[in-house]
């Protein structure tokens, strides 16, 4: 029993010495990278969109009012 209360105790001891310091060592990987992969990720959705917006040729949200002639009526043949 006194090995085990020292064991015990022993560890404890680490434990609020590691609170103190404020160093624990296992991280986990969001603590680690959380930050970095997140601008990443809006630099690389940023440069997408404005390779998108400005090389693709493709036209946004245009009207088709006056371009579009609808086509002459045709009454079926019977």
């Amino acid at each position: 029993m006194y090995r085990f209360a020292r064991a015990v105790a022993n560890v404890t001891g680490k434990a609020v010495q590691q609170v103190r310091h404020g160093s624990t060592v296992p991280q986990d990987f969001h603590s680690k990278y959380g930050n970095t992969v997140l601008i990443g990720g809006a630099v690389f959705c940023t440069a997408v969109w404005a390779y998108v917006v400005t090389s693709t040729g493709i036209v946004w949200n245009m009207s088709p009012v006056g371009r579009v002639m609808p086509k002459e009526w045709r009454e079926p043949e019977e």
